[in-house]
Parts: C-alpha cells; structure tokens; sequence
C-alpha cells in the first residue's frame, strides 16, 4: 500500500493538482494541490464545492464576494496561518503579487451555506505542544485554522505543525476514522522525515503529499538538523466529525509524570 505521492519535479505555474475527490486518490474525499504563482499571474476557482486557500509563503491579493485582501507572508515555518474559505457558489481569483508564491488548495463537497471567512491572526489557535514531557522529543508548534468547534459550517479540520530538529509529531501513536492528508516542506530542503503508517515505514520529503487513510496510526519524525513542516487535513464524514484521536493504550505510559525511559539496574 503506498500511501506517499512524491513530488518528482519542482511545481509548475498554475495549479497543480494533487489529489481528486471524484478521481485520482478520492478515497481522500477531497481535491489538494499547490497553487503556484508570480507576479501578475491570476488563477480563478468557480468551482461548486467549499474551498479553502492556504498561503504557504509569498505575497497574493485574493478577490472574493465582492471584496478582496491582500496577504503576504515570508515563512511557513515562523510566520503565523493565512487563509480563505469559501463554500460553493462564490467565485475566487487570486493574483499574485510577489515573485514567488504557493497556496494550497483543499477543495471537497458541502452544501451548507455559510459566509466565506479569511482566518488569521488571532482567529488561528496557536500552541506549543509536547513541552514537559517525553523528555521534550515531542515539543512542536501547531497552528489549528478550523476544527468542529472553530467552524461547525466547514467539511474540512485543518492546520500546521512545524517539527524542530530531530522532533516527533503524532505520538503517542493516535488514529482517527476520518481520512487525512500531510503535505510537506523541509528546511533545508534536502531534509527528510520518517512515518509510521500502520504497519509500515513512510519517508518524507520535500513537497511530499501522504494519505492517511482511515483507522491507521501516523506517528513521525524530522531527521536531525531539518525543521519538517507540515500541512495536516482531515475531512470530516457525514454524521461522524473528526472530534478527537483514539491512542494505542500500550503507548500512553510515555506521557505519565514520572516515566523512566531507561531500564534501571
């Protein structure tokens, strides 16, 4: 079962489709891809289905229901999330205003009607988890943009980690029923990760996409000396939401005050 899409060449100008909701990889139930742009280059989405708009780094200007914002932002592993939602029926162009730019695009369906809302700042739960315990080897940053709680309206969970150096994400080791997709960027891009996926070994590089399907374990880790960011998406199932992970009982002794990691003589 490979579950890793591997970004073989650097993204082209436009949009570059990663998975479909309704054909490749639509066990994913959603369409992904990065959105890549340049000064002046514009891309439209008309598309019938809710749509989020993730800016990774850059600078764009996005027009939507008769208003439009400008959105910049330098790092994807510093600087806070940026992001539109829309549900079906708005029309969103985007143009980009810097050099270089990335958006990723989530795309799935809903019927619900709501009000398009940009998530920023404030409106984005940012905390540091892992401190305190595990001896540290689980400290990251997240960044949650929606969840059940944040936007009851929305079909899609979604938000950043960014690993330090040599740092583990993911563990104890949790699964959920709702299907999820990790993009990835590392820094220095020559990095690499690694994933337990069920029962197998998954490595992560740069601007790798893995599907996590239903029900399977995903625990990792950044090799030493690469800072692994990464984009995590769930898509929430009709009548069953994604609220909270199931963890391994036999794991969850690692996180008890006091746990010795060393067999005592």
């Amino acid at each position: 079962m490979n579950m890793r899409i591997r970004q073989e060449k650097p993204f082209i100008a436009g949009f570059n489709q990663i998975t479909s909701h309704n054909g490749t990889h639509n066990d994913m139930m959603m369409d992904f891809g990065i959105l890549k742009l340049s000064s002046g280059l514009e891309f439209k989405d008309d598309y019938s289905l809710e749509r989020i708009f993730v800016l990774l780094y850059g600078e764009i200007e996005v027009f939507y229901s008769d208003r439009h914002e400008t959105a910049s932002r330098e790092s994807f592993l510093d600087d806070n999330l940026w992001c539109l939602n829309v549900p079906t029926g708005v029309s969103v162009r985007i143009v980009g205003l810097s050099e270089d730019a990335e958006v990723a695009v989530i795309r799935t369906e809903n019927d619900r009607v709501f009000e398009s809302a940009i998530r920023c700042n404030e409106a984005i739960v940012k905390e540091i988890r892992g401190e305190g315990s595990m001896n540290g080897v689980g400290t990251r940053i997240v960044r949650t943009a929606q969840d059940i709680r944040l936007s009851p309206e929305s079909n899609i969970m979604f938000g950043e980690d960014v690993h330090y150096p040599g740092k583990w994400a993911g563990f104890p080791s949790h699964y959920h029923e709702q299907p999820e997709i990790y993009f990835y960027k590392l820094s220095p891009e020559n990095g690499f990760g690694l994933m337990k996926l069920g029962d197998e070994a998954v490595l992560l590089e740069h601007n790798d996409t893995v599907k996590i399907a239903p029900n399977l374990v995903h625990p990792q880790v950044a090799a030493p000396g690469y800072a692994m960011y990464f984009l995590w998406i769930i898509r929430n199932l009709d009548g069953n939401p994604y609220v909270k992970p199931t963890f391994e009982p036999e794991h969850l002794w690692v996180e008890q005050v006091g746990a010795k990691y060393w067999p005592e003589r």
